[in-house]
């Protein structure tokens, strides 16, 4: 197993592997790196070759943690991990893991660090990588939920796994004249966001709006955002990441707390599911409700009562 480390010159080998792989997403896109400033990260993206032919990515970079020197898949990415082919096996795994230990061990390293994408990212789901990991030493340093909702062959059937609470406020929110709209009102949307946080949670969105811009433009047609209106005017709304063909991830969600008791959420979540079934998505990721391992319940709560259920989304470590 030969390693290389990533350069621009192969950008389109790197791309084309992502776009063919078993669990691949737009955050191992290079397109979504270079949104970053050049300054903020030291990268390590990993190219793992066997007999000449690519088997894996593993993008990642520099981070110290408690004076130790970490290779982290990637800090700037909600999860990573190896980027693997469809037909990875057992013995591809081991040998696979072998190699990045023994990388980290030749850069100096003190360990590896890496948040798995959940399985619903995964076109063919397995745990190759992740039972090579624990043979070789790797111990989980948190498992967070990450609440998820399949997506039927119709809103119909996602409609019946609601709560009833659920579908009472959709109702109420469509008897209020809560109107839903796909748009790209971003700055309008990250002005309700930061308030939200800073009012709520005394801390500011992970992205700029000119960041949000930036991705957009660097990574086309795999942003979403879906707000509803109250009288032309946004009262709540989500920014989707279209991660791979099977899963959309909801990055940002934010309402206007005035107008919560019209109740636009749920009928935006509604219209949001109706428009991946019909784009032939298989899972919505809600995104964590644990931080830490501790659970929001209220969180909780809420993405259950739209038919969301928990699963692990592991980050694990070994020592090099």
């Amino acid at each position: 197993m030969k390693i290389e480390i990533y350069t621009i010159e192969q950008k389109k080998e790197w791309e084309n592997f992502l776009s063919n792989s078993n669990n691949g997403t737009l955050f191992a896109s290079q397109n979504f790196f270079e949104y970053h400033p050049k300054d903020r990260f030291e990268h390590h993206h990993l190219m793992f070759y066997d007999r000449g032919k690519i088997v894996a990515l593993f993008p990642a970079a520099e981070q110290i943690r408690d004076g130790k020197r970490f290779l982290v898949s990637h800090p700037g990415a909600s999860f990573g991990g190896f980027i693997l082919r469809k037909k990875t096996g057992i013995n591809e795994a081991i040998k696979l893991v072998a190699s990045l230990i023994e990388y980290a061990k030749d850069k100096n390293f003190d360990g590896i660090e890496l948040t798995r994408p959940p399985w619903i990212y995964y076109e063919f789901p397995e745990d190759h990588i992740d039972f090579a990991l624990f043979k070789a030493g790797a111990f989980h340093r948190k498992r967070e939920l990450t609440a998820v909702v399949p997506l039927f062959d119709s809103i119909e059937k996602n409609l019946e796994i609601f709560r009833p609470t659920a579908r009472t406020a959709m109702r109420k929110a469509i008897h209020s004249g809560i109107e839903i709209r796909e748009n790209s009102e971003y700055d309008v949307f990250h002005k309700m966001l930061e308030r939200n946080l800073s009012m709520r949670h005394d801390v500011a969105p992970t992205h700029t709006i000119d960041e949000i811009f930036k991705l957009d433009e660097l990574m086309p047609g795999k942003m979403k955002q879906f707000s509803a209106y109250y009288k032309d005017k946004m009262v709540a709304g989500v920014l989707l990441f279209l991660c791979n063909p099977r899963t959309i991830l909801a990055f940002y969600i934010s309402q206007d707390y005035e107008h919560q008791n019209l109740r636009p959420l749920n009928l935006l979540f509604a219209e949001i599911f109706k428009w991946g079934i019909e784009n032939k998505f298989r899972w919505f990721d809600f995104g964590t409700y644990t931080l830490n391992n501790v659970p929001n319940l209220g969180l909780a709560r809420f993405k259950e009562s739209l038919g969301a259920k928990g699963i692990f989304r592991d980050t694990l470590t070994i020592r090099a």
